[in-house]
């Protein structure tokens, strides 16, 4: 899975989900750390990369409707301590296979992961939601 990190996230997981696979970039790497919101979407979309973010500005449906964007996972974790936040995603990252995040705005909450799927899917069942 082709991944943007967003400039909030650890700079270790540029590290850490290579080896779950994943092909990963980030802000910082790019140096687009302090950009605009809406300049950092355009960019994982134009790459072709679903944004990871704790940023709530990308979990607003009326600014990034699902389907018109590769996916924005925004994580919502108890601690945003570097550590913490580096498992919290890593564990979702390394069980998300299977879910369907391609162009989906995806919440991970700890106790919950919600998936709003593009339009196309909204009649389809729940599978893999929890």
């Amino acid at each position: 899975m082709k991944i943007k990190l967003d400039e909030n996230l650890s700079g270790g997981m540029l590290y850490e989900l290579p080896a779950l696979g994943h092909d990963v970039e980030s802000a910082q790497t790019e140096g687009i750390v302090g950009v605009d919101d809406v300049r950092v979407a355009n960019i994982a979309r134009e790459e072709g990369r679903i944004l990871l973010t704790m940023d709530v500005e990308f979990g607003d449906l009326r600014k990034h409707p699902p389907g018109q964007h590769p996916g924005i996972t925004l994580f919502r974790p108890y601690s945003r301590g570097p550590g913490a936040m580096s498992r919290f995603v890593l564990r979702f990252m390394s069980e998300a296979h299977g879910l369907p995040i391609t162009g989906a705005v995806v919440v991970v909450d700890p106790g919950r992961t919600r998936i709003r799927l593009p339009e196309a899917h909204d009649n389809a069942p729940p599978a893999g939601q929890t």
